[in-house]
């Protein structure tokens, strides 16, 4: 597949999209608001979407702009057009947030080599673990990482555990019928010894994704991500530019 296909289709995981193509908010199960504008490119095009709000006007501008933008590929080089994106946009309500990220194509079944054991929510263990945190709630490790109790355990997820107790999680923080976005969080005092890597490698395998295209996207100031690209030797695909 193209890599503005696979582009398109992380379109589809990310954000839930109107009749008219349009982002209306993200997939997530929280309902969040989704960006006023989404640019992702690669080396062979790029692929742009606007929120409901944006007025037509701007978005037929943008859409003009983005036909004469070049490949969108690193966050070290911005768009060329990005100034005249936010003032178009400021035509309506000001920018309040600008975020790039580099957008990484997760193979099924990638290999690792760890001693952290691996449990995931498809899995005897797994629903066992599940149901003790539902009961008992969250340890203070995960709930400082923002799991306040298991339903923000989102699913399909891999745990990587030492010593019995969780080192990182791995979950599908957007999920859809072609694609999974995915979401890494690992305890503070356990960083940096892989075991966020370990459980990206489960969750790469896990069954109910092997029929879907699976993405990480990384925040270009999110270090411990870059590190977990860098263990698992994961290609870029491209960049992303988010404007709220």
């Amino acid at each position: 597949m193209a890599a503005t296909g696979l582009l398109a289709i992380q379109l589809r995981t990310l954000f839930i999209l109107t009749s008219t193509g349009r982002i209306d908010r993200e997939n997530d199960p929280d309902c969040s608001p989704g960006p006023r504008l989404w640019l992702a490119g690669c080396a062979s095009g790029n692929v742009v979407a606007v929120r409901y709000d944006v007025s037509d006007r701007v978005a037929a501008e943008i859409a003009a702009l983005t036909v004469a933008e070049p490949s969108f590929i690193t966050w070290n080089s911005p768009p060329r057009y990005l100034d005249r994106y936010v003032d178009l946009l400021c035509r309506d309500a000001p920018v309040s947030q600008m975020t790039f990220g580099l957008i990484h194509k997760l193979p099924h079944h990638l290999p690792y080599k760890s001693n952290a054991e691996l449990i995931d929510d498809q899995s005897h263990e797994g629903r066992r673990v599940h149901e003790f945190l539902s009961t008992h709630g969250m340890p203070d490790s995960l709930a400082e990482l923002g799991f306040r109790s298991a339903s923000d355990l989102w699913r399909p997820w891999c745990m990587a555990r030492v010593a019995g107790d969780v080192a990182s999680v791995a979950f599908a923080a957007r999920i859809s019928e072609v694609g999974a976005e995915l979401g890494v969080a690992t305890v503070k005092a356990l960083r940096g010894r892989g075991y966020a890597a370990a459980a990206v490698a489960g969750w790469s395998g896990l069954p109910t994704l092997q029929t879907r295209e699976l993405f990480y996207s990384v925040d270009g100031s999110n270090v411990s991500s870059q590190r977990v690209v860098a263990r698992l030797g994961l290609r870029s695909l491209g960049a992303s530019l988010r404007l709220s």
